[in-house]
């Protein structure tokens, strides 16, 4: 059995780190399996790239910075992702898909494949599968709606638009995803209970089936390190209880909840932290480090991590780990966390009770609450048993997120799409 993965990129942002993951798992398991891509930033030899030559790789790097500017001048300023695809291709005809026994759609916006491109695989005559990493299959561009419901209707009259009425681009992108799906029959398989619930609430998608696998991660790579030896290796002190958290996107930003992050911390240190001393946040990503001030503990910032080894480090040597996202599908970094046996603090939303079990393996905070986050990070500070802790994330990610177990989950799905269209 031949399978092709498609995503817009290789390893950039959740999707494509869930994607290579899930490529490696499938092969490992001895499929047919390999992931495409439409622009690679780097050379990656896990991947292939439908833009290849000079002229190809530039028209569609182009199409990403136009998609980009578009969507951006037609929108507000609300930190909300929002598409508009005006520019795409046609894969339809690629000798690839040609060969494919199954054909695995993962994210595909920025200027990848607009909705009549979509339509155009069903003349292919191949399973489909596509798995929703956000919501913006179901959606008139939006890819987290932040509890606007109008998805459950046509869209329109969009709260992220500048300009807003019944016919705007929210209802005109939200028709054109209507058409293709006619033409398109496909199987979705959503990474967490939320998003399925998400589909099933939505006018566009609400009558087809819908699976729940999650994503999965190299459990070889994201295991328990000893936290000393973790620190040291990192130069961080032996002794503090560390905190930590992804890369930090500005305080305006609505879905992944900066401004929480920003409050719980000094309600922490303000409430329950006798020696502020003891204390210190690590953060990665590409915040600056000006910002490190505003948290009221000392803020250690370790930049963009691209390797995974040492990215497992940074979690062994923490002792929390915080994930204040208001909306979110299946983080790849509470996943991250709990492989490395570091308990996370989070809100209540998403897919993160998937793997996050309040006071378990980790602390579930009220929604937006502020200063639960704070209290779930007290939780953990205070905790008689860290060592147990530890072990019960360890293990959460060893019984329902290995490798071989989401592997199969998705041979499975394979065989029985393929035998039906045998």
């Amino acid at each position: 059995m031949k399978v092709i993965h498609i995503n817009t990129y290789a390893g950039n942002g959740g999707a494509g780190r869930a994607c290579l993951r899930l490529n490696k798992a499938l092969t490992d398991q001895g499929i047919d399996s390999h992931m495409w891509v439409n622009f690679s930033f780097k050379e990656n030899k896990q991947v292939s790239n439908f833009s290849t030559r000079f002229f190809r790789k530039w028209i569609t790097a182009a199409g990403i910075i136009l998609e980009g500017l578009v969507s951006k001048y037609f929108t507000q300023a609300l930190r909300i992702p929002f598409s508009i695809p005006i520019w795409g291709r046609d894969i339809s005809n690629h000798p690839i898909l040609k060969q494919a026994d199954i054909i695995h759609i993962h994210w595909i916006n920025h200027a990848f494949l607009r909705p009549r491109d979509l339509s155009k695989l069903a003349k292919l005559n191949k399973p489909i599968v596509w798995t929703f990493h956000d919501c913006n299959a179901c959606t008139g561009g939006c890819h987290y709606t932040m509890s606007c419901t109008h998805y459950q209707h046509e869209c329109g009259n969009c709260p992220v638009l500048k300009t807003s009425h019944a016919q705007d681009w929210s209802h005109r992108i939200w028709q054109a995803k209507y058409r293709a799906y006619q033409e398109l029959p496909f199987q979705i398989v959503t990474p967490s209970k939320w998003m399925a619930d998400f589909v099933k609430s939505s006018k566009l998608l609400s009558s087809r089936d819908v699976q729940v696998i999650p994503n999965t991660l190299d459990t070889s790579i994201f295991k328990p390190s000893a936290k000393q030896d973790a620190r040291k290796s990192l130069g961080i002190a032996p002794d503090k209880f560390i905190l930590m958290s992804g890369s930090m996107p500005s305080r305006q930003d609505l879905y992944k909840g900066a401004s929480y992050l920003l409050e719980s911390i000094p309600l922490f240190v303000k409430h329950y932290v006798v020696d502020l001393a003891q204390i210190e946040l690590l953060i990665f990503g590409n915040r600056a480090e000006e910002s490190g001030s505003v948290f009221g503990v000392k803020t250690t910032f370790l930049g963009t991590i691209s390797d995974d080894t040492k990215l497992a480090l940074c979690y062994s040597a923490a002792d929390v780990f915080l994930v204040p996202s208001v909306e979110d599908n299946l983080p790849n970094t509470v996943m991250e966390s709990l492989a490395c046996g570091t308990p996370v603090v989070a809100f209540t939303t998403g897919g993160i009770p998937d793997m996050v079990t309040h006071q378990y393996n980790g602390y579930l905070a009220q929604y937006k609450s502020s200063i639960d986050l704070a209290e779930g990070i007290n939780w953990i500070y205070k905790h008689p048993e860290k060592e147990l802790l530890h072990q019960q994330a360890r293990k959460t990610v060893e019984d329902h997120f290995s490798e071989k177990m989401i592997a199969q989950k998705h041979i499975e799905l394979y065989q029985r799409l393929f035998q039906e269209y045998a």
